[in-house]
């Protein structure tokens, strides 16, 4: 249940509830006329700041929008799965949400109360199961999303598959089928528009009508084979053969001869600079070591200091002899290579002559390239084909899957029969609280998912239309406080009685008081004063659930921000 509401804004109205009903009254001022209106008391200002503390996104036209609410914290305690938090909001941008004075990021907080109201894993795929704000929307309901238009959508705009999944889910049916049927509805959808865009436009190029393309594809496909004969039958003079063969080889030899070619200039670039480095070592260098190995070992027979210095001058001669061999060697055979070259590149470009000029070559080419042109030609044609028939057979595909689908949720009726059942009588047993004639609840098994269908007498009245919603709304509570899921409370702002009699309101409000107790859930309502005393109830005092604050648009401060604003 919801504790408390308050607000830093010092004009604010801060509001405290109790147990089972809590009525909150717009007063109609003394004096005042049918005319004047109470819309601006702030009773739907209340349904609006409980989705702004649950994670529900700030639109453009948001009244905390308002520069007079820009820097406003909002504050909200209330139970989450059997313990007290307190949640706190304000409208600045990059500021989430504080919970039990800790910050939390939005999409954190969402996932909380999911998990925590009802139960939805984190990690659940989003595809196959509701999400919080979907649901919760069904028990703070917004006039200004059409939730008051039909009892099974909690929004004018809410889609089929996410209406289907969140009451599949709520009912403890299997939310899995209705999610699949979304999928199935998506695909039928981009048939469509595929069929449209095949039939017309530069897309109908690309893909096309199957039974043309597979006439297209045939004759392309026999001119391929026919082309592909040719090409195998098509026979070159021995003549030409071993030219082409030679040439072949010629280019190949050219190519090793220049590898070759390359090796040996990086080793005459090497040896030359070997050269350079080959030279004996100075006098100076070799007089000071050999006088310093006469210190150091006096006692050895040495070599005279002439005789070291002529060996190392033979050893420097011998190796730049050596090199000064090797290079002039890859100097030779690069020479010997580029007369080879010259040679063979002379018998390439004859070999080359004569077959150009016979035209053998040229015709054999041609047949090859246009082997390779109808080859892309019947794969392009191939690919649109089976593009095609995929388009025409996802539609045989698609009803199939509806039908496998329809088979799931008739199966799961089957199983699951006395859920249904439990449903389906607390909405009869309210409706009859409210109407001698009781009202059903009827739930489809259809080619389309399960269809929720409501039968009351008079049900095109606006008021009966209503009373519709009230009462699915506390089925809803009925079988969430047996299960232990949901938020705890249901709120209802004076929209619900809009065309409904005066006798029916008190009644509803009698009914929401005791099934409210019944169950242990918070029923909160916002309404007029005029509406709700027209009538009396036997043995039911509403003004024992009416909160202190009471709210009138009659002066500036009456309402429930105490200011006024655009």
């Amino acid at each position: 249940m919801i504790h408390n509401i308050y607000s830093s804004l010092t004009t604010f109205k801060n509001l405290e509830f109790h147990p089972g009903l809590n009525v909150l009254i717009a007063e109609k001022s003394e004096g005042a006329t049918n005319r004047q209106t109470r819309n601006r008391a702030g009773k739907t200002s209340l349904i609006e700041i409980i989705h702004f503390l649950t994670g529900g996104k700030i639109e453009e036209d948001s009244l905390f929008k308002a520069k007079e609410l820009s820097k406003v914290t909002f504050d909200m305690k209330f139970d989450l799965a059997g313990e007290t938090v307190n949640i706190q909001r304000q409208n600045k941008e990059h500021v989430g949400f504080i919970l039990n004075g800790k910050k939390l990021p939005a999409k954190k907080w969402r996932e909380m109360l999911g998990q925590k109201m009802f139960g939805l894993i984190d990690d659940t795929d989003e595809n196959r199961t509701p999400s919080f704000r979907s649901m919760f929307a069904y028990f703070v309901r917004r006039a200004s999303s059409g939730g008051f238009l039909k009892p099974e959508k909690q929004a004018a705009m809410q889609g089929t598959g996410d209406y289907q999944t969140s009451l599949m889910y709520l009912l403890a049916l299997d939310c899995a089928i209705p999610r699949d049927w979304e999928g199935v509805r998506k695909r039928e959808k981009s048939l469509i528009e595929l069929k449209k865009a095949a039939a017309s436009g530069a897309f109908g190029s690309i893909i096309g009508n199957a039974a043309e393309l597979r006439t297209q594809l045939t004759v392309a496909d026999d001119r391929l084979k026919q082309f592909k004969r040719d090409v195998e039958q098509f026979r070159v003079h021995p003549q030409y053969r071993n030219m082409e063969a030679e040439a072949d080889n010629i280019t190949r030899r050219l190519g090793e001869l220049t590898n070759e070619n390359t090796i040996d200039h990086s080793i005459i670039r090497d040896l030359a600079s070997a050269l350079e480095s080959e030279t004996p070592p100075k006098h100076t260098d070799l007089q000071s070591a050999y006088e310093e190995a006469g210190i150091v070992l006096p006692s050895l027979v040495k070599k005279r200091y002439e005789d070291v210095l002529k060996f190392h001058e033979s050893v420097v001669r011998n190796r730049k002899s050596y090199l000064t061999s090797e290079l002039e060697a890859s100097r030779l055979r690069i020479e010997t290579r580029n007369k080879e070259r010259v040679g063979l590149d002379e018998r390439r470009s004859e070999i080359m002559g004569i077959l150009k000029s016979h035209g053998a070559l040229d015709q054999y080419t041609r047949l090859q390239e246009e082997v390779g042109r109808l080859e892309s030609e019947v794969e392009t044609l191939r690919q649109r084909f089976e593009s095609a028939e995929n388009l025409e057979g996802t539609k045989s595909e698609l009803t199939i899957a509806r039908n496998r689908l329809l088979q799931r949720l008739r199966r799961d009726f089957t199983e699951q029969k006395e859920r249904l059942s439990e449903a389906i009588l607390a909405y009869q047993q309210t409706s009859k609280k409210l109407y001698e004639d009781a009202g059903s609840m009827l739930i489809d098994d259809t080619d389309n998912g399960p269809n929720f269908r409501f039968v009351i007498q008079g049900a095109r009245s606006e008021g009966i239309k209503n009373m519709q919603i009230f009462c699915f709304d506390m089925m809803l509570m009925q079988l969430c406080a047996k299960r232990k899921i949901g938020p705890g409370f249901l709120i209802h702002d004076s929209h619900l009685f809009d065309g409904v009699d005066g006798r029916q309101i008190i009644r509803a409000l009698r009914i929401g008081a005791e099934t409210a107790n019944e169950f242990g859930f918070q029923y909160i309502v916002t309404m007029n004063e005029d509406d709700a005393f027209k009538e009396k109830e036997e043995g039911f005092d509403l003004n024992k659930h009416i909160l202190d604050v009471r709210l009138t648009d009659s002066t500036e401060d009456g309402g429930l921000f105490g200011i006024r604003f655009d």
